[in-house]
């Protein structure tokens, strides 16, 4: 079994899609699938290349965006794709973009299966131009969406149940597999470190960006009892920094904060690190897939607040109970669930070790068996 993982780049840090793909590739090769990457170049000329190169797309005048988003579109080459289309049993296609679409149409004319994965909402891709809130661009989108790329799929990867009800609705044609893109799991099982005092911290991790409102965590604190004992630390790079640090440090200056909030990008090993030390991990987004960094926090042995009562919000099923929900419009509930931790901490240090072992149950080891058995469905 052959599969082509086709994306547009599998080497850009802080991209969930990137990582997904990454995860994915090293655990079906060490499960013993021959698997190829189609996708755009890796800029570090020291980094590892993909398979099949294709040099990066430019747009003229969004390319800021699209670079501060973290995202990099890969220029079209027919000669490249369909070598790598030719090589394929089966694609994998990871965005519903451009180059999908040339290795849909050529792989139909071969007659290779394709099976593909939903990673974004058609409001991740509008929402920084902005249009994210516009019905009928959303319509628009999702039906060419389905159409020219879904519809022509044998099976697609559902990351949630919340993803594979939203394609139930708008009628998507092919197999749904409820398959979660997985996180690295130790094989020692971790042991969560209690807190030992000191300022509270607080992580938000992710994109900095209007769909993932990493500003409602400070909003949240001016209404928080305990906002001057909290230590905020947003780990992520995006287009809303600058805004982030001007909030920041308002609400220090307004004496709602002690702490300066901290804004950093770490690598993976610095991330686990920081998870570590930390005391609660919110995610705040209105629509997310899955929400891997609050996962992967969430195994370190911190207990979550995640937004919910959103049928885009897929992150909400890591949730044990209520204690660690809050409607996904409401700033006052979320610094009542931020107190309630704080105001236990017993309570919190117990439940930090249960979603630690908890998360054992995401691995991207499960999820690989899942994977190869809907590629064995395709053929």
């Amino acid at each position: 079994m052959k599969i082509l993982y086709i994306c547009n780049n599998i080497s850009l840090p802080g991209n969930g899609i990137c990582t997904s793909a990454q995860n994915f590739c090293a655990a079906l090769r060490e499960a013993g699938v021959d698997v190829r990457v189609l996708a755009g170049e890796n800029k570090d000329p020291d980094g590892i290349q993909p398979d099949y190169r294709l040099k990066r797309f430019h747009f003229p005048i969004f390319q800021p965006i699209i670079d501060a988003n973290g995202f990099s579109y890969a220029a079209l080459d027919k000669k490249v794709i369909r070598e790598a289309v030719e090589w394929a049993d089966i694609i994998h296609c990871e965005e519903p973009l451009f180059l999908q679409r040339s290795a849909i149409k050529m792989a139909e004319k071969m007659g290779k299966s394709i099976v593909g994965t939903f990673h974004l909402y058609t409001q991740n891709l509008l929402s920084e131009i902005p249009l994210a809130n516009s019905a009928l661009m959303n319509k628009i989108l999702i039906w060419a969406w389905k159409t020219r790329h879904y519809n022509h799929m044998s099976d697609i990867q559902c990351p949630t149940e919340v993803v594979k009800a939203h394609l139930e609705r708008n009628g998507f044609k092919a197999r749904l597999h409820v398959i979660s893109n997985g996180i690295n799991i130790p094989r020692e099982p971790v042991v969560a470190k209690p807190y030992q005092g000191g300022p509270f911290r607080i992580i938000l991790v992710g994109r900095f960006a209007s769909i993932k409102r990493p500003g409602m965590l400070l909003e949240a604190m001016k209404y928080s009892s305990h906002a001057r004992e909290i230590q905020i630390t947003f780990a992520g790079t995006g287009v809303l920094e600058k805004k982030l640090r001007r909030y920041s440090d308002k609400l220090v200056k307004e004496g709602v904060l002690q702490y300066m909030p901290e804004i950093v990008f770490l690598d993976k090993a610095s991330l686990k690190e920081l998870a570590r030390n930390s005391y609660l991990v919110v995610h705040v987004a209105s629509m997310e897939v899955e929400g891997l960094g609050c996962a992967e926090a969430i195994r370190e042995g911190t207990v979550p607040v995640i937004a919910q009562d959103n049928k885009y919000i897929g992150t909400a099923g890591f949730a044990l109970d209520d204690r660690s929900l809050f409607p996904y419009d409401d700033t006052r509930e979320l610094a009542r669930r931020i107190d309630w931790w704080i105001e236990h901490p017993e309570e919190r240090n117990r439940m930090a070790q249960v979603y630690a072992d908890t998360a054992r149950n995401w691995s991207i080891e499960n999820s690989t068996r899942k994977l190869i058995e809907m590629y064995e469905k395709t053929k």
